[in-house]
């Protein structure tokens, strides 16, 4: 028999640290029962005393989700740890992730403790968290250049303490894959309680290193891996789930071990964490980037043709990729449109809001002769751009664009309920209308990306346009989809306006 190997995906807490990838509560509610259908173990929904917003989003997935235990983030105090405890209080299984530096640097530096004070930090939070829960985790934060002497220390006491799973994070992406699974196998000979314990990794990306140290450690004994949807995190990102899994499961021939994962729902999640957050998958990315699978070589094509096995290590119908054509069309019903939504995973908690999704499936029909499933997913994103408490709305945009001659654009906004237009011109329609949302709102933006991806083939293929703000140090993304470039790229600035002048303060952590 195998052993499991536990998969907890943090795509909602070190993920959302990326700049820009801030998620709405309901945002993160859909990517948690995404992760929840594909089978992850242990799905870290946020960071609760971090902020208001925060807090209601860890509670929102708690309540949501049955199958995956619901994980909260708290530092190695005591307000940390209460507020994760209520935040997880209506969760079918909750677990409380704990943790404090422990390497040289980080304790004299940061936070100033001595390792005594630090090792006493440690214990009682463990103690504290166990009020709530059961199941608690505990993470020295930068063990990768923590003393093994003082680690082995640490992981003695707070597994003594009720610790039941024990993360080694590589929190600054500086191990090497040959040391990081050494320095597990010698955690796991040297602590002398190391069976009462999970012993779990998290892995970050500055080297490029993540998913090579986490694999080195699974075979050095680890059953847990931390890790994200398409790599996100902060810095550099994390170790990615979906390379993670389909290498376990690829070469069953070295690892002893397995996940529960259903491979199936890879690439799905993939898109849906993409199309949310507005950080496109690069082509070429590993699993889930478009040309993961694709055969440009005469050599390689003929290879496949006779074999696929010639050239190909995985199908690709395993992790998600098939032929998404949809079968509904204008003339379909709201039944149909809700059924099939349903096998996409996207459910309505209101009629009202699939009542208005329904229409906007109607409109798009009626501009795209084709619609595929990746067009529902950024219709479905699109439409849940409407946040809370939106100010601004874009209610009307007419742009002309000739050669040779300067573009214009005339733009109505809805500005707090009262609709103000403006005109401008630009060096093309989109900077015009950007000046013309500009002068609307009167507010000192800088625009630090604009990024426009095709969301299927074909000349009317929806446009996806991903921008991204900065104001007084405060960083939002902002996203628009339509078949119309143009009106794509207003709905994606507007969105962000609404972001970045509507902001949720956020003090995160970092494991």
């Amino acid at each position: 028999m195998k052993d499991k190997l536990i998969i907890f995906d943090t795509t909602l807490r070190d993920g959302e640290q990326s700049p820009g990838a801030s998620m709405t509560r309901d945002e993160k509610v859909r990517i948690a029962k995404a992760l929840e259908r594909m089978g992850v173990d242990v799905i870290e929904a946020g960071f609760p005393v971090a902020s208001q917003g925060d807090f209601d989003a860890v509670q929102a997935v708690a309540k949501t989700v049955r199958e995956s235990t619901v994980c909260g983030l708290a530092r190695a105090l005591k307000a940390d740890i209460d507020r994760a405890g209520e935040a997880l209080a209506k969760a079918s299984s909750a677990r409380i992730h704990t943790f404090i530096a422990t390497s040289p640097i980080h304790m004299r530096a940061k936070l100033r403790m001595t390792p005594d004070q630090v090792l006493e930090y440690a214990v009682k939070a463990v103690q504290r968290a166990r009020k709530y829960t059961d199941d608690i985790e505990f993470s020295p934060e930068d063990a990768g250049r923590s003393e093994v002497e003082f680690l082995c220390q640490v992981l003695e006491a707070v597994i003594a303490a009720g610790a039941s799973t024990v993360n080694i994070p590589d929190t600054v992406g500086y191990n090497l894959p040959d040391q990081f699974g050494q320095l597990i196998r010698t955690l796991l000979e040297r602590v002398p309680n190391s069976d009462k314990a999970i012993f779990s990794v998290h892995c970050h990306n500055d080297l490029g290193l993540a998913v090579a140290n986490s694999l080195a450690a699974v075979i050095n004994g680890a059953r847990q891996i931390e890790c994200t949807i398409n790599g996100l995190g902060e810095r550099a990102g994390n170790a990615a789930l979906e390379e993670i899994v389909m290498a376990v499961r690829t070469r069953q021939d070295l690892f002893l071990c397995d996940t529960n994962i259903d491979t199936t729902q890879i690439v799905p999640t993939s898109r849906l964490v993409s199309g949310i957050t507005g950080f496109p998958v690069q082509p070429n990315k590993a699993i889930v980037g478009v040309n993961a699978f694709a055969h440009e070589s005469g050599i390689h094509q003929d290879g496949v043709l006779k074999e696929r096995q010639t050239y190909e290590i995985m199908r690709a119908e395993d992790v998600g990729w098939h032929a998404n054509r949809m079968i509904l069309g204008k003339h379909s019903g709201r039944n149909a449109f809700r059924t099939h939504l349903q096998g996409l995973g996207i459910e309505f908690e209101t009629e009202e809001e699939l009542n208005v999704t329904f229409q906007r499936f109607k409109e798009l029909a009626d501009k795209k002769h084709e619609i595929y499933d990746e067009d529902l997913q950024a219709l479905i994103t699109d439409a849940n751009l409407m946040i809370e408490n939106e100010r601004f709305k874009l209610l009307w945009l007419k742009t002309t664009s000739e050669t040779g001659e300067i573009s214009t654009a005339s733009v109505v906004l809805s500005v707090d309920g009262i609709e103000r237009q403006a005109a401008a011109t630009g060096s093309g329609p989109v900077d015009a209308a950007y000046k013309a949302i500009d002068f609307i709102l009167q507010e000192d933006t800088e625009l630090l990306l604009y990024s426009v991806n095709n969301i299927t083939s074909g000349t009317d293929s929806q446009g996806e346009v991903t921008v991204r703000l900065k104001k007084e140090g405060r960083i939002a993304n902002g996203q628009g989809a339509d078949t119309d470039i143009v009106i794509a790229s207003a709905k994606a600035y507007v969105n962000a306006c609404n972001k970045i002048l509507n902001p949720i303060e956020r003090a995160y952590p970092q494991v």
